[in-house]
């Protein structure tokens, strides 16, 4: 009979092939033999089988010599773990190759040099049989060889990949998933390398890493090879690329971040060695542009979908950009393994009781809040100090450090973007996790007590002292159905995809202040006089404004991405995006925003809402918002998108601004446009009638509403006991502006802070017959089962 080759084709491979190639190698094979004709490019080569791994250990009694070791081996003793896997994987490499597998790698390496036409470099990575599956991750467990050329070097990558099999974080990763070490086999995938070390590579998810939120591509990106990327060696470039507008043909992308990207992965100069990449500093003007162009973000984004419909679940895929042809190629895919099997009935909440001062900041990874001792550790020699409850602090992860990881209560790295592999583990292991911290190992103390924070958006904070935590469970599945419609004030758009799993109807009130004051943090008029202005300011905006055409293009185009994020987190229900409604003191705190503003004794009551976007001094400035809305809106789909105009004074003003909205694309009714205005004044309430004659309906601004109601500063201290939503006067205002709107047939919700704070003020409101309450996203589920138990009541 036949003896069974020891290398297979990459194209003769399909996933049915696991058991004999492991899992990456036969997603290899099946994305080149069923996704080619569907634009997907994938590097061609070939691998070596699970037979051959195995006849290569049959050899003088190796495999009986690792199974006795491993089966007297406690992998929580970490001294003990690393003997045995240096002993183990020092056998593999000593041994040689069966003739004949020698021969077949031989062979297949001199067909891929013959079609190549002259010299190539191949990646040799590890494929484990058990690798790659949907409950697994098997993140960076085994070693991957990078440009390598000559057959000599290529036999000796693949001796070293086969022994890699037993790194310490693999053994102990094994134990810990259940997996038999005898029965877990590896497969050498050879494949033909992409040029990315002239051009960028990076990782893609087919949704949200943090929240699960499904229609969403996140792609990360930076110069050089991917390698920098995955080992978290780089803070990379990041993008949001939303499903529904990518496959209407509309332009797609949600957010975009600059990374830092300091260094970059290439070829080395000198040729032949197993390792022959290099590790280089990135020219300054390079870390301030983007990696890869809008047009690539989006590319790569159809192509993860095409990957993500054939395989049927979420996943997680490597790609590269060739820098000698331009194009984009895909490396790897595999199912991603943790958000994909988050528990999607209940949604587990953490929040902070308290806080205290922020000693560091990074990227957020796992929604979660951990406390406990800093411990640093400058690398994996180390890691065995690591105590259960720790907080890991290092420069960064590779997979050396799994063993100890998962004792950890919190992970904060230096160095490291969302993909990156102490992002990837935290997230199975459940860990909140902070990475690419700049320099947290500078900042933090040895066994200094701390609480790291991932539950603020995207940005994690690492707090000082051990701070309380609130943590909630909530059975979405149960939650009855409510007998008023509750939406949500959503201000930081880096929540929204998490948000927009608690019960909701749309959001109430999104704040364009946020994304002004946090996403971009500069005064419109200083971008729209960029030219004019002194050079000291003019740093400190292009600075500012890396990665973007000019000033003005960022400006619109950060905004547009925070709207946007918050439009496509809740499509199709309405997301009401409230115009700016800074005051002159908020203004000039932003960045060139002193030479712009007026100096007010009373900024509450002076140049804020309505009575900025008419006048001629800030009307261009108000039009840059308006060129947001309507690219969001209208060019990317997302016409669940409603505007809302804050303090409005006066009729006129009503008139004008609404002129004024359609003189800039955003006219109201047209493609399903409404116009909502906020009723904070007495006089929209004693106007009702008529200022509804200009809009679509009212959303209540209770905050504002009772100040002048009642004539005090809600922000003094002196007053503060006598401010009171729930006064008679302001009720009587709040009766008369819902009885205009039901008289009108128009939409009335009330987006100010009182019923947040009062559930008896939500209880008379929805008495009244207000159409929506919109809640702050910590008191929707309690307001919610109140208000259930209340109108169960008047039955």
């Amino acid at each position: 009979m036949d003896e069974s080759p020891y290398i297979a084709w990459f194209d003769t491979l399909r996933m049915t092939d696991v058991s004999r190639v492991g899992g990456k190698n036969a997603s290899l094979g099946e994305m080149i033999t069923q996704l080619t004709g569907m634009g997907i490019r994938v590097p061609g080569g070939f691998a070596t089988t699970a037979d051959a791994y195995r006849d290569f250990l049959a050899q003088d009694g190796l495999a009986q010599r690792i199974e006795q070791t491993l089966a007297e081996l406690d992998i929580e003793d970490v001294q003990a773990l690393a003997a045995a896997g240096t002993q183990i994987r020092s056998w593999i490499v000593q041994a040689s190759f069966p003739p004949r597998l020698e021969n077949e790698i031989s062979a297949a390496y001199e067909k891929m040099l013959g079609e190549a036409e002259g010299e190539i470099s191949v990646a040799v990575r590890s494929s484990a049989t058990a690798e790659d599956l949907v409950d697994a991750s098997f993140a960076g467990q085994q070693e991957t060889y990078l440009n390598v050329q000559g057959l000599d070097s290529l036999l000796k990558a693949v001796k070293d990949v086969f022994a890699s099999l037993y790194n310490d974080r693999a053994i102990s990763y094994r134990v810990h998933k259940g997996f038999i070490h005898s029965e877990v086999a590896l497969s050498a995938g050879i494949q033909r390398m992409v040029r990315s070390d002239i051009s960028a590579a990076g990782v893609i998810f087919t949704l949200d890493t943090e929240s699960g939120f499904d229609q969403v591509v996140f792609i990360t990106a930076s110069y050089g090879l991917g390698e920098t990327v995955v080992q978290g060696a780089v803070n990379p470039d990041e993008f949001y690329v939303y499903k529904p507008a990518l496959t209407q043909g509309r332009p797609a992308i949600l957010r975009r971040n600059l990374g830092s990207k300091i260094i970059k992965m290439r070829f080395a100069e000198g040729r032949g060695a197993a390792r022959a990449v290099e590790t280089v500093d990135v020219e300054e003007g390079d870390r301030k542009r983007f990696s890869i162009n809008d047009a690539d973000v989006e590319e790569l984004a159809r192509h993860a979908l095409v990957i993500e419909r054939h395989y049927q679940r979420p996943m997680d895929i490597e790609w590269g950009k060739d820098g000698a042809d331009g194009k984009l190629y895909i490396l790897q895919a595999r199912p991603e393994t943790v958000q994909a099997h988050a528990a999607m009935d209940t949604l587990r909440r953490y929040r902070l009781k308290s806080k205290s001062a922020i000693l560091v900041s990074g990227r957020a990874i796992g929604q979660k809040i951990g406390s406990g001792p800093v411990r640093l550790v400058p690398d994996a020699q180390e890691m065995s100090r690591v105590r259960e409850g720790d907080v890991l602090v290092t420069d960064m992860t590779d997979p050396d450090w799994e063993p100890v990881m998962k004792r950890a209560a919190a992970i904060v790295t230096n160095r490291g973007g969302r993909t990156c592999h102490a992002a990837i583990v935290a997230r199975e292991l459940g860990i909140p996790a902070v990475v690419g911290c700049g320099n947290a190992t500078g900042l933090l103390t040895e066994n200094e007590i701390v609480t790291v924070s991932c539950t603020e958006g995207d940005t994690g904070n690492i707090y000082q002292g051990k701070l309380e935590v609130e943590v909630t469970d909530i059975a979405l599945e149960s939650m009855p159905k409510a007998p008023v419609k509750i939406s949500m004030n959503v201000g930081n758009p880096e929540l929204a995809f998490g948000f927009q799993r608690i019960p909701n109807h749309g959001v109430g009130l999104a704040r364009l202040e946020f994304i002004i004051a946090r996403m971009i943090g500069l005064h419109p008029k200083a971008v729209l006089q960029f030219a004019r202005l002194p050079q000291d300011v003019k740093q400190q905006i292009e600075a500012q404004t890396s990665g973007y055409a000019d000033p003005v293009n960022f400006y619109v185009e950060k905004l547009t991405e925070g709207i946007a994020t918050l439009g496509a987190a809740f499509f199709p229900k309405p997301v009401i995006v409230r115009m700016s409604d800074f005051k002159s003191n908020e203004y000039s705190s932003l960045i060139g925003g002193h030479d712009y503003e007026p100096r007010e004794e009373n900024p509450m009551l002076g140049f804020r809402g309505a009575s900025r976007y008419v006048a001629d001094e800030f009307r261009d400035c108000f039009e840059l918002e308006c060129r947001a809305l309507k690219k969001a809106r209208n060019e990317m789909g997302l016409t669940n998108l409603e505007i809302m105009i804050p303090f409005v004074r006066t009729l006129s003003e009503a008139r004008r601004v609404v002129e004024l909205l359609a003189e800039n694309g955003l006219k109201r009714g047209e493609n399903g446009l409404r116009l909502i205005m906020m009723c904070e004044i007495p006089s929209n309430a004693l106007l009702a009638e008529q200022f509804l004659e200009y809009f679509d309906g009212f959303s209540i601004g209770s905050n504002d509403l009772t100040q002048l109601t009642l004539g005090l500063d809600r922000d003094s201290s002196l007053v503060a006991e006598a401010f009171d939503e729930r006064d008679p006067a302001v009720r009587a205002l709040l009766r008369m502006a819902i009885q205009a709107c039901r008289k009108t047939g128009k939409y009335v919700g009330i987006c100010g802070q009182g019923p947040s704070d009062h559930p008896d003020l939500a209880r008379w409101l929805m008495e009244e017959g207000i159409e929506t309450l919109s809640l702050n996203p910590d008191t929707i589920i309690d307001t919610w089962l109140y208000l259930v138990e209340e109108a169960k009541k008047q039955l």
